[in-house]
């Protein structure tokens, strides 16, 4: 719902704040939990500092009214695309209002949010919260002054990468202790599968082209990538990971459940999927489930691993909320000979059909038909009687 709503200072005078939305507020302070929740039209209320693109992508999808953030979506630590995708796509994004949100909101209360100001619809006139009202300009602002800060970002990775090396050194054991899965890709490519930056897009043209139906390769999914399989009608045959962010349909859909177990004796995902009465094994070993869904391939025996939406840059890793990725250097070392890194693959090809290519496709067409007819003495013929017939009868002449 919109609207031109009016809004009163605590001094009382009252202040013109242009166009507004309203709408039930939904509450979840952490963002993939809440957009399993989120419906088109509610308010989303969130705590993300510097909000990440993908985080972002999935409230667009929801289709909220507008998104109010406790934290700062954008802090300047590093250039986080999150808030720039909520803008793109016209949703009011408030944020910096701090833990009074929580304080003064609850699930249900219907919102009405206008310029930076929140308020409460059965009374419209008073404030009830205050934020920042982002905009492109602002965020954009935030983002120059951040890459200018990039070196000691980068410095401070780096060393937090190194200073982790050794914890995660049992990555490159040679007898990597991986469970009986009673699995053999020997000669198989896999296609591994995170729910990362441009993984929809990505996954979509792997299919287009035809590599997924051709290859038919073993499609390993790691947490949420399993669900992403599904969108696109494929079927996962392995799940491998912390199981925290992939939805229960996905895990009982027939594939193989490999959940990922801590060095110090945490296996996360078990009770999850023992409340479930879902069979698994455990894969203990350093790092992340995307690192642990590599090795499992590599260990297994893959020809080829080609990954979807996988974390491999410093801006990927601050995303997702990690200070370095040591566990992923590593793995990437030994997996190297056989991974092929498909992240981005969409934006460098894009099947468009040009203009001239549709030309070329159309006389091809009429070619092949002028040779037909050409060489066809009953469609000579056919086409000869026809236009007797055409012909007589707009001189009034029937045979």
């Amino acid at each position: 719902m919109t609207g031109i709503f009016r809004r009163r200072r605590p001094d009382g005078d009252a202040v013109p704040t242009g166009p507004g939305v309203s709408g039930p507020a939904r509450i979840g302070r952490r963002t993939k939990e809440l957009v399993v929740e989120l419906r088109p039209g509610e308010v989303a209320v969130i705590d993300h500092e510097d909000l990440d693109r993908l985080a972002a992508e999935a409230l667009v999808r929801c289709g909220p009214a507008a998104v109010l953030n406790a934290a700062v979506s954008s802090t300047g630590r590093y250039p986080n695309e999150g808030p720039l995708v909520l803008l793109s796509a016209g949703i009011p994004l408030i944020d910096g209002i701090g833990d009074v949100l929580f304080e003064r909101v609850h699930d249900g209360d219907v919102l009405v949010v206008s310029g930076s100001h929140v308020s409460a619809a059965e009374r419209p006139d008073e404030v009830l919260l205050e934020g920042d009202r982002q905009s492109t300009a602002a965020v954009r602002d935030v983002h120059l002054r951040s890459r200018s800060n990039m070196g000691g970002a980068l410095n401070d990775f780096v060393e937090n990468t190194v200073e982790f090396i050794d914890d995660n050194r049992d990555i490159l054991d040679d007898e990597i202790d991986v469970p009986e899965l009673g699995l053999d890709w020997h000669g198989r490519q896999v296609l591994l599968v995170v729910r990362g930056n441009d993984y929809r897009e990505d996954l979509l043209l792997l299919r287009q082209t035809g590599y997924v139906r051709e290859v038919r390769p073993v499609l390993l999914a790691v947490d949420g990538g399993a669900d992403a399989l599904l969108e696109l009608g494929m079927r996962p045959d392995v799940i491998v990971g912390d199981m925290d962010s992939v939805s229960d349909e996905a895990l009982s859909c027939g594939a193989r459940l490999v959940v990922h177990g801590y060095r110090d004796g945490r296996v996360p995902a078990a009770a999850r999927l023992d409340r479930l009465g879902l069979p698994h094994d455990v894969f203990t070993a350093s790092g992340t489930s995307e690192d642990i869904g590599m090795l499992l391939a590599y260990v297994l025996g893959a020809e080829l691993i080609v990954a979807v939406g996988t974390h491999s840059s410093m801006v990927d890793f601050l995303d997702k909320g990690r200070a370095g990725m040591a566990s992923t250097m590593l793995t990437r070392m030994k997996v190297g000979p056989v991974l092929v890194d498909a992240k981005g693959v969409s934006r460098l090809y894009q099947g468009r059909l040009r203009k001239r290519d549709l030309l070329v496709l159309v006389l091809a067409a009429l070619f092949a038909m002028a040779v037909v007819i050409a060489i066809s003495e009953p469609i000579r013929l056919l086409i000869r009687a026809n236009w007797v017939l055409l012909t007589g009868t707009a001189t009034g002449w029937v045979p």
